[in-house]
């Protein structure tokens, strides 16, 4: 693909100033019984995005209360604004740099730490789709390194801008849809992810994580299994709009958090199952540290994180895509995820013999 070259693997700033510089074999591991204490900026940074559905409902009671309290000078205008505003999560969002650029942002990137890793260079003039595995419980990678400006992204990949989409339930509930769109993130409903790799010039990728709700509840500390066999929307847009493909992998994103046992067919899983179909999104019963104990909280294991950028897969535009089409695509990406996670396990204190388990 044109302006795309094998490049050595990119060493960010943030690893170089902290003296974690990689070599050949990758950065030391970390000893697992290690977990620094975070500092006391860092744990209100970490419980802010830990904690996603607590502001959301936060947000919907502020609402209630002005409704029953009759206070229609505020609600009033503000409701009407949102029906107006209704589809703009499905047009790019509404993004602002003031609030990517918060120094909260930062202690919560360093709190892990989470480093980007590119390994090929990118035309500025295509369209791309990451593919972000695994989803974990938080997505920390994908947060830290596609919605602030205190990642390496702008300096790794310049002349892009990333959009990271999510559910489409967060972007229904008033107030914290306002700020959830300002960090950048956008649905991931299929008019949305059209609308990013319509842009004309390029320059635009659109950050998908496809293992979904689903893979959450198989976010285990070493284990590795993705929800990806009957995941074939993303090819088929890209097929569509002609928008390269990139499996990206974050290395420490399952490590963050410890869950309750939910193997498939238990009665914890067949519950959690059903509460997700119902309400859209996954419910995975976890814990990790506590904020002046290690042994029990809500605030994840200070584990490092290296969010990798893999090779890109050539995609060309194809308006009607065949199913034969649609599978050879999602065959070749299968492949190419594989590949890049056995390139790179070694180099995070993955054993050899473990392996991907796509599902």
């Amino acid at each position: 693909m044109g302006g795309s070259r094998r490049g050595r693997a990119v060493v960010p700033a943030a690893e170089v100033a902290c003296g974690h510089h990689l070599s050949p074999e990758g950065p030391p591991p970390t000893p697992k019984s290690v977990d620094p204490a975070p500092t006391p900026c860092q744990k209100p940074s970490v419980h802010g995005k830990n904690i996603i559905f607590i502001p959301a409902q936060v947000c919907i009671g502020i609402i209630v209360v002005l409704i029953v309290h009759n206070y229609w000078f505020l609600y009033v205008p503000y409701l009407t604004w949102l029906c107006l505003d209704w589809r703009t999560p499905e047009q790019g969002g509404r993004r602002s740099n003031w609030v990517r650029s918060w120094t909260v942002w930062r202690y919560f990137k360093d709190y892990f730490p989470i480093h980007l890793i590119k390994t090929w260079d990118l035309d500025p003039s295509h369209n791309y789709i990451f593919g972000f595995h695994p989803h974990g419980v938080l997505v920390a990678g994908a947060f830290g390194n596609f919605c602030t400006n205190h990642s390496d992204f702008e300096e790794l990949f310049p002349g892009f801008t990333a959009y990271l989409h999510v559910l489409p339930f967060w972007f229904r509930c008033p107030l914290f849809r306002e700020y959830l769109m300002t960090s950048g993130s956008v649905s991931v409903s299929k008019k949305s992810v059209s609308y990013v790799l319509s842009k004309e010039g390029g320059g635009n990728i659109s950050v998908i994580v496809l293992g979904g709700a689903e893979e959450s509840l198989d976010a285990h500390p070493g284990k590795f299994t993705l929800f990806i066999r009957q995941r074939k929307g993303f090819v088929k847009v890209a097929l569509t709009h002609g928008a390269s493909l990139v499996p990206v992998f974050s290395f420490g994103e399952n490590e963050l958090f410890k869950q309750v046992n939910n193997p498939e067919g238990s009665w914890l899983r067949t519950v959690q199952e059903k509460l997700q179909k119902i309400m859209g999104f996954a419910l995975p019963l976890f814990h990790a540290r506590g904020i002046f104990q290690y042994n029990f909280g809500l605030m994840p294991y200070r584990k490092p994180i290296h969010t990798v950028v893999g090779r890109p897969i050539p995609v060309h535009r194809t308006p009607h895509p065949s199913p034969e089409q649609i599978e050879e695509l999602h065959q070749t990406y299968m492949e190419e995820l594989r590949k890049l996670f056995e390139a790179h396990k070694r180099k995070y204190g993955i054993p050899e013999h473990e392996t991907l388990i796509f599902k």
